[in-house]
């Protein structure tokens, strides 16, 4: 591999039951990405007809494969490992989005990402769950897949807000939390998630001198952290934060750490390459909060 492609790429899995919104969100996401002249690669494992309408989709930006005969989360995990490899190597995306069939498992599909040679060169990763508002308020379908779902979740997407009364939204998120307490829950209507949720970026310039970015009902600053800290107190810290997600590079006791957390899960890792040093010590998070910090946080 060469040294221009040694760069790690983000990876979102999007799953969720039958109806939920997953190929409405996709399409969001693609549209974010052309819009930010971001190349991305899509695996599509919709049962049937094809999950991503191609006429829409049909874009120089965008590259599609569809994997059809079975669950990528299962019978179908070596052809989606041949597959990224495959994408790799010829289209070299900014991006890759596996949108799976209505019956895979989020978690077991991103272990495909952490398979070698793969896990060298991917990035921040994430298993979306895309759950229909309408479906959990009139209790459809919520046992068996729909919990195995959700328990696989590390985002759980609650989509279609404005098929339900608002007054609903609160007794629908505490269905949820029955099956699945951790997992952050973030509503959209028609799929429309922030990115920033699901890729965050640590911008190359130094922070500048205001509030973060308020997109909704989320926010994104840079905490920063002092060098040495140990790695237990890192753990510790960011999870008083309650972050949706965090990437940034801490130097630890045990030395410079490559810092990804989504949801519950939090990952430490040597850097996959030397951290310049205006970048140590600082971390994207994004939370839902009430208002926003006037200068970003020290820890």
């Amino acid at each position: 591999m060469t040294a221009a492609n040694e760069r790690r790429v983000p990876a979102i899995v999007v799953s969720g039951f039958l109806g939920a919104g997953k190929t409405t969100l996709v399409r969001w996401l693609l549209a974010d990405a052309r819009a930010h002249g971001r190349r991305a690669a899509v695996v599509s494992n919709e049962f049937g007809a094809l999950g991503i309408d191609r006429a829409l989709l049909g874009s120089s930006a965008v590259e599609i494969i569809e994997l059809e005969g079975g669950c990528v989360c299962c019978q179908l995990s070596n052809d989606l490992l041949d597959t990224v490899l495959r994408l790799r190597r010829q289209v070299d995306p900014d991006l890759f989005i596996v949108e799976t069939s209505g019956l895979a498992l989020a978690s077991e599909t991103l272990l495909t990402f952490w398979r070698e040679p793969v896990r060298q060169w991917i990035g921040d990763d994430i298993g979306l769950v895309v759950v229909n508002a309408a479906q959990v308020l009139e209790r459809r379908d919520l046992d068996g897949l729909f919990e195995d779902q959700l328990g696989s979740a590390d985002l759980i997407v609650l989509n279609k807000i404005d098929l339900v009364p608002e007054e609903s939204l609160a007794a629908i998120e505490q269905s949820l939390r029955r099956i699945e307490p951790d997992a952050p829950i973030v509503r959209v209507v028609q799929g429309e998630i922030d990115p920033a949720v699901l890729v965050p970026r640590l911008e190359r310039e130094e922070p500048r001198a205001q509030p973060g970015h308020r997109h909704d009902e989320f926010v994104s600053e840079i905490v920063t952290l002092p060098p040495g800290i140990s790695e237990d107190e890192l753990r510790h810290r960011l999870a008083s934060l309650r972050p949706i997600r965090a990437k940034g590079f801490v130097e630890t006791a045990e030395g410079a750490r490559l810092v990804q957390l989504v949801g519950s899960r939090i990952d430490l890792s040597a850097p996959p390459e030397p951290v310049p040093s205006q970048l140590l010590g600082r971390i994207v998070v994004v939370r839902r909060i009430a208002r926003v910090a006037a200068a970003p946080p020290v820890l």
